[in-house]
């Protein structure tokens, strides 16, 4: 959301020639040319936009896809999406009360910054920069013209191999090399599975609530997500089976429940399990964070108790290392590995080999399960002085701090104020948040807020920020 109220937005005219996503596609060019949208702003998500407009998202998204295609915005997932840094104004004059549409008012929040509470992001100051540089100047000195060849669309084969014995070792998955394929992220991740295993048409379960761009992703594909609530065991497996019984397949984050955090409990990973191999259908586990478990040690993957080849395993370095580092991994049931190698070939070309290179020594030196475990304790330290300094701050208010398990951030039930509407105001006073009801599937509204904590480095720093919380919920 952008902060701005529907009473000031001026819908499209019914009335006129254009349809309505090419009025709002021009309502963008106006707005370019008068340099009322610079490069870099940010612009509404498709979802707010339509809510606003009160129009379909589709309408908004046929908007967007034309702006897009013509490279006058650039999407950064989870991100949001910005105007092109290459955008320049086609002409210049005094802005006027008509030339200013308050919906394309840039909010203030900018990809290249870091925000307090910014969701996604490990602790930056924590990671080993100068172990990550000397590994990385040392593969520098010793390439040779072979290393600067395409790189292999499955992974570097010595990353690969590092991987199958974390994982084995960390989440309990028997897995071989063969098995493991590095992507560019989690979004490339869920490409190369539905473009492997599903067909337009198909219907797939969705967590609701749950991770917007799973659900983007796969709508872009043709494929029908289908929500399925959680309770505190995580997905609840007859609901879906009552709403898609035909599912080809379902999309679940078993160690921690993205954006709840509660565990797949193990008679609900059983069921789901027995409801993938009776109906032939695909399980795809999203482990984004499941090394970050503070009451007891990191639970196994459910990819652990697979024993008919249904389940897909997805992680990634983003949330243990940074997230510019653009790397994910797949591990996929033998019997897929052809497939897998097949439609990679056709849709990736693979990503940077030195990048995994350094990743691979990093993992060989020990490096990446010291940085683990460093990042679990300090994890854990911040996630409860973020919560003392929040309830400090907000001690008079009623506001209720979720208790979660593990992750790496807060959800924050603020009753008198609608969460889209506190984490626009945020956004203004330089504060990052999420919305809680942007991650739930229509007629299935949640309203808290989303904060993360790791780079919330003490007590007083989070009081301070709870502090300004307060100011605006009195805004």
């Amino acid at each position: 959301m952008s902060g701005i109220r529907k009473s000031n937005i001026s819908p499209p005219d019914p009335n006129a020639d254009k349809p309505y996503y090419r009025q709002i596609y021009d309502r963008f060019l106006n707005a370019f040319s008068e340099g009322v949208l610079k490069p870099g702003d940010r612009i509404p998500a498709v979802r707010a936009l339509a809510k606003e407009l009160g129009l379909a998202r589709g309408t908004v998204e046929q908007a967007y896809s034309l702006l897009a295609a013509e490279g006058y915005v650039l999407s950064l997932g989870q991100a949001g999406t910005i105007v092109s840094p290459d955008i320049k104004p086609q002409r210049s004059r005094p802005p006027s009360a008509r030339s200013f549409d308050p919906l394309l008012a840039p909010v203030t929040y900018r990809p290249d910054t870091v925000l307090p509470f910014q969701m996604g992001l490990p602790a930056l100051d924590a990671f080993p920069r100068k172990i990550w540089a000397r590994l990385g100047a040392r593969l520098a000195r010793a390439m040779q013209p072979e290393d600067m060849v395409h790189p292999d669309v499955r992974g570097l084969s010595t990353l690969r191999t590092q991987l199958a014995a974390y994982l084995q070792v960390s989440r309990g998955i028997n897995c071989s090399p063969e098995q493991v394929f590095v992507t560019s992220g989690y979004r490339h991740s869920v490409e190369l599975v539905s473009h492997s295993l599903l067909n337009a048409g198909d219907s797939v379960w969705l967590e609701s609530p749950g991770y917007p761009p799973t659900r983007r992703i796969l709508e872009h594909m043709k494929i029908t997500p289908v929500p399925v609530a959680v309770d505190r065991d995580g997905i609840m497996v007859p609901d879906g089976i009552k709403s898609a019984p035909r599912a080809r397949a379902a999309v679940v984050t078993p160690a921690h429940q993205s954006p709840l955090s509660m565990s797949l409990s193990l008679p609900r990973r059983l069921e789901l399990l027995n409801w993938a191999s009776e109906t032939k259908a695909w399980i795809v586990e999203d482990d984004y964070d499941g090394e970050y478990r503070y009451v007891s040690r990191p639970l196994s993957a459910l990819k652990s108790l697979d024993r008919d080849g249904r389940v897909v395993y997805t992680g990634t370095f983003s949330k243990v290392l940074f997230p510019a580092i653009r790397l994910s991994y797949l591990v996929v049931p033998e019997a897929q590995i052809e497939t897998f190698e097949r439609v990679a070939g056709d849709l990736s070309g693979g990503s940077p080999s030195f990048t995994q290179a350094i990743v691979s020594d990093f993992m060989n030196g020990g490096h990446f399960a010291r940085h683990i475990q460093r990042m679990r304790r300090l994890y854990s330290e911040r996630r409860e002085a973020t919560v003392a300094g929040l309830d400090l701050a907000l001690g008079d208010r009623a506001v209720r701090i979720d208790p979660q398990p593990g992750g790496m951030h807060l959800i924050l039930r603020v009753p008198d104020v609608p969460d889209y509407e506190l984490v626009s105001r945020m956004r203004v006073d330089g504060l990052y948040a999420e919305a809680l009801s942007d991650w739930t599937f229509e007629g299935n509204r949640m309203s808290a807020i989303l904060v993360n904590f790791t780079n919330v480095t003490s007590r007083s720093m989070a009081e301070s920020l709870g502090i300004r919380i307060c100011k605006l919920l009195d805004a």
